[in-house]
């Protein structure tokens, strides 16, 4: 056979293969968008409705306890999910038993650690009920421990279609344990207990509901060494990251009352649907594609991923123009007079956030080729630009000084973000500047147009 037929043959091989990861992306995209905008619905029901039976304190003390949840399994997150997505040996009984092992272990330490940690904290905030509420919250964490990893091996794969279904079923449930307990207790205690029912009702779904793997309790040391090697830099970088996406709930906690700060939660819970879209989609279409089709490899994949990229970041613009535009009028319409000043709050966040969304894609390189060095590199850096600007916008000038510096973060963050994309060859400064020019104008009319409700809102 000739050096040509090889060649040809080797494309023949290699189209159909193209063809079912372009197939898997897109229906992996379509799956998690739906997910996603269920989702969000689902949501926004489920607020409106524990808005009225519940006050504004509650949900300021509640966004304050999962801040700190969030916190703390964030600083013990070893990476597990990438590890299976990303590695030779995603699929071997073996390792998918080790992360499993490891991430109970990890769920029992994270409770452990929020119970030493609950009065110190009530303490330095002064929300008595903080003491009780943090501890009772966490025993979530052990129940989330035992949720299987075929969950992370339908994504590597690009099987989502049934995941996605189990996971709205089980939103579903939980808004509604939600409620009930809100309509029965009348207090903050409702929210506590509709996270913690509902994730029991979450690991009963995924375990009835959901084919793979059925995994046991093992610890084998050529695994664990791999996850730990992978992970330890994915450890460091999501404490990063929870300087990036909850560092401003932390130091709001002290600077506003928590009647002020549920307010801001509400106006943040719309602002952030871009962003979490975002990294809904992301995080399962882009690992697979540049671990499947590196940009590296040729110019075939390099305008593969550029098309996909510019497909997600008009999605996420429009969405965050659209809210932007109608943001005030939209709360108006939503909530009660308790909550106004939160459509000013949302549209000063969301024009930030149409910053935030356009390199999102980028971050996904890294972890794709096993870089969680340079993944941690890069979010260290942005975390330290983020939270020094942020805590000393908010200590200066309170919640307008932080949303001033939450954007000056964005403008300084961008440069490291660039290094990452440069080093994985991903870097489209065109899909970058036209998307940039596109969110100034945006941003710029929707603060114009609403500056009366943006000023009663950042300053009253």
């Amino acid at each position: 056979m000739t050096q040509q037929e090889v060649t040809s043959d080797a494309h023949v091989s290699e189209a159909p293969r193209r063809k079912g990861l372009a197939s898997r992306a897109l229906g992996s995209g379509m799956w998690s968008m739906a997910n996603f905008g269920l989702g969000q619905i689902m949501r926004l029901g489920s607020n409106l409705i524990l808005t009225r039976i519940l006050s504004p304190d509650d949900f300021g003390l509640m966004a304050l306890v999962t801040s700190f949840l969030i916190g703390l399994s964030m600083f013990s997150d070893m990476g597990f999910g990438p590890s299976i997505m990303q590695s030779k040996r995603g699929d071997e009984p073996d390792f998918l038993d080790t992360i499993w092992t490891l991430k109970i272990i990890r769920g029992f330490l994270i409770c452990l650690a929020a119970m030493v940690m609950a009065w110190p904290l009530a303490v330095f905030y002064d929300a008595p009920l903080f003491g009780w509420v943090f501890p009772v919250a966490a025993t979530s964490m052990i129940v989330g421990g035992f949720l299987p990893t075929r969950i992370d091996t339908a994504a590597r794969h690009l099987q989502i279609g049934r995941l996605t279904v189990i996971e709205l079923a089980n939103q579903l449930i939980g808004i509604l344990i939600t409620i009930a307990a809100a309509l029965i207790l009348k207090s903050v205690w409702a929210l506590v207990w509709g996270n913690v029912l509902g994730a029991f009702a979450q690991l009963l779904m995924f375990r009835l509901f959901l084919p793979g793997h059925r995994n046991r309790f093992r610890m084998e040391p050529e695994a664990r060494a791999e996850v730990m090697k992978f992970g330890k830099w994915i450890f460091f970088s999501t404490i990063c990251g929870f300087l990036l996406f909850q560092g401003d709930r932390i130091i709001l906690g002290r600077v506003l009352t928590l009647h002020q700060l549920g307010i801001y939660n509400i106006g943040l819970f719309l602002a952030t649907v871009p962003a979490m879209l975002g990294s809904s989609i992301g995080g399962r279409l882009f690992i697979p594609m540049y671990r499947e089709h590196p940009p590296t490899a040729g110019e075939d994949h390099r305008r593969a991923l550029a098309r996909t990229r510019a497909g997600l970041t008009a999605l996420l613009l429009s969405v965050a123009v659209v809210l932007a535009w109608v943001g005030p009028p939209l709360v108006d319409l939503l909530y009660d007079a308790r909550y106004v000043s939160a459509g000013g709050v949302l549209v000063a966040i969301v024009c930030i956030q149409m910053l935030q969304v356009i390199p999102i894609s980028y971050e996904y390189s890294a972890l794709a080729a096993g870089d969680s060095r340079g993944f941690f590199i890069m979010q260290s850096s942005r975390a330290v630009i983020y939270f020094t600007l942020v805590a000393a916008g908010a200590f200066l000038y309170g919640l307008p000084g932080l949303l001033i510096g939450q954007a000056l973060s964005q403008v300084f963050c961008y440069p490291v973000t660039v290094w990452l994309a440069r080093r994985h060859g991903c870097w489209d400064p065109r899909h970058d500047l036209i998307a940039t020019l596109v969110a100034l104008a945006a941003a710029v009319t929707a603060l114009a147009g609403h500056r009366e409700a943006i000023v009663g809102a950042l300053f009253s």
